[in-house]
C-alpha cells in the first residue's frame, strides 16, 4: 500500500507530532512524506519526498500573525500550479495533517483524503470555542485542508474521533525536575517586548527560546537562546512553568510534564483562540496580551503552585491501526445479495 503523509510546516508541532507519527507508518506501507510551509523552527530526520511552499502564516512580532507579510510571502498561483500537479492519484491513502497541497488535490481529483490533526478537533462537537466568534478564522479552519474523514487531537477527549495529544517519546522519556526557571516560548513577540516584561520580574531566572535571535544571550535574570529541539525540551522538563502562545503542542507537552502553564493566544490566529477556549475549560489560565500592564497576573500565575492533572496515555499506535483498518474496510468489497444471504442463512425471495 502506498501511503502519503502530509504535514503542515508552519509552526513546530505538526512535525513534532510527526516524529512519532512517521515510525508508525512506515510499518504499514511504502511511505512518502510531504511538508508545505515556511516557519518551522526544527526538522524531521525522515527523507522528505515533497517540499512545497504551500500557504503559510507568518508570525509577527507585536503579537500575533504579521497580515502584511503573509500576504505578501504567499504565491496563490504557485499555490495553484502545486495542487494541480501534485500527484495524488499515486496514493492508495493520504493521511493528511492540516497541509492544504495534498488535501485540495485529492478533493479536485475525487480522492478520499483522511484527516489526523489537532485543527480537524477544533472546531468539532461540544470542543470549547471562544466567546468572540471569528467567522474569517473559522472558515479558514474549515476549508483551509478538506478531508473526508477526521481523527482529531485535542487537549481532552471532547467528541468521538477525538483524541488526547501525541506525546512524542522524546518527551515521554524526559527526566522531569523543578530547577526553578521558566521556559518561555512566544514566537510572534519581539525579544525587546519580552525582554521589557520578564526583566521586571528581577527575582525570577528565564528561559526564553526565540525565532529572532541567533546566539545564546545572558541578558540579565534572562537566558536567550535560539530555538533548538533539545536545549528547548530539556529546559521545560526542569522548568517550574511554562509560558507560551496557545498552540497545541507545547501547552500539551507542559501539561505532560506536570508544569505550571500560562498561556497566550496570538492575535488574528482563531485556532489559538479556539485552543485557549479549551485550555481554559480544563483550568489552565490564559492571558489575553503580553504587556507590562499585565504584571499583575503574570505574577499571580507566579506565585500560584496550581498544576492542571491531565492524563495523555500512549496510545497512537493505536490510532494508526485503527485508521488502517477503517480504511482497509472501507476498500474491501461489499458482499452480493446472494452471499449475504448464505452467510447469515437467509432463504432469498424468489
Amino acid at each position: 500500500m502506498k501511503i502519503l503523509y502530509a504535514i503542515q510546516g508552519t509552526g513546530n508541532g505538526h512535525l513534532s507530532r510527526a516524529r512519532d507519527i512517521i515510525p508508525l507508518l512506515r510499518k504499514k506501507g511504502d511511505l512518502d512524506i510531504l511538508v508545505s510551509g515556511t516557519q518551522a523552527d526544527i526538522s524531521l530526520p525522515y527523507t522528505i519526498k515533497y517540499k512545497y511552499s504551500g500557504m503559510s502564516f507568518v508570525f509577527g512580532k507585536k503579537g500575533g500573525v504579521d497580515l502584511k507579510a503573509t500576504y505578501i510571502k504567499n504565491n496563490i498561483s504557485r499555490f495553484i500550479k502545486e495542487i494541480r500537479s501534485f500527484p495524488v492519484e499515486d496514493y492508495d491513502l493520504i493521511i493528511n495533517d492540516f497541509e492544504p497541497i495534498s488535501a485540495w488535490a485529492a478533493y479536485l481529483k475525487g480522492k478520499k483524503c483522511i484527516s489526523l490533526s489537532h485543527q480537524c478537533a477544533v472546531l468539532s462537537k461540544n470542543a470549547p470555542l471562544p466567546d468572540t466568534k471569528d467567522w474569517l478564522g473559522e472558515l479558514i479552519l474549515k476549508n483551509y485542508a478538506p478531508s473526508q474523514l477526521q481523527y482529531g487531537f485535542h487537549f481532552a477527549t471532547f467528541n468521538k474521533n477525538t483524541y488526547t495529544p501525541v506525546i512524542r517519546q522524546e518527551i515521554r522519556n524526559m527526566e522531569v525536575k523543578n530547577y526553578a526557571h521558566y521556559t518561555v516560548y512566544l514566537p510572534s513577540y519581539s525579544d525587546k517586548k519580552i525582554l521589557k516584561v520578564l526583566h521586571s520580574f528581577e527575582e525570577i531566572r528565564w528561559h526564553v527560546f526565540s525565532k529572532h535571535t541567533k546566539g545564546n544571550a545572558i541578558i540579565k535574570n534572562v537566558s536567550l537562546r535560539p530555538i533548538s529541539n533539545r536545549s528547548f525540551i530539556k529546559s521545560m522538563a526542569t522548568s517550574e512553568g511554562v509560558l507560551c502562545g496557545a498552540g497545541f503542542e507545547t501547552p500539551a507537552e507542559a501539561l505532560f510534564l506536570k508544569k505550571k502553564l500560562l498561556v497566550i493566544p496570538m492575535k488574528n490566529q482563531y485556532e489559538q483562540h479556539c485552543n485557549a477556549a479549551a485550555l481554559k475549560a480544563i483550568g489552565v489560565p490564559i492571558l489575553k496580551k503580553f504587556k507590562l500592564k499585565q504584571r499583575n497576573y503574570i505574577e499571580k500565575w507566579l506565585v500560584s503552585d496550581k498544576i492542571v492533572e491531565v492524563a495523555f496515555p500512549d496510545i497512537t499506535s493505536d490510532i494508526i491501526d485503527m485508521l488502517i483498518q477503517d480504511h482497509l474496510d472501507a476498500l474491501a468489497p461489499k458482499p452480493s445479495l446472494e452471499q449475504h444471504c448464505v452467510t447469515h442463512s437467509i432463504k432469498p425471495l424468489n
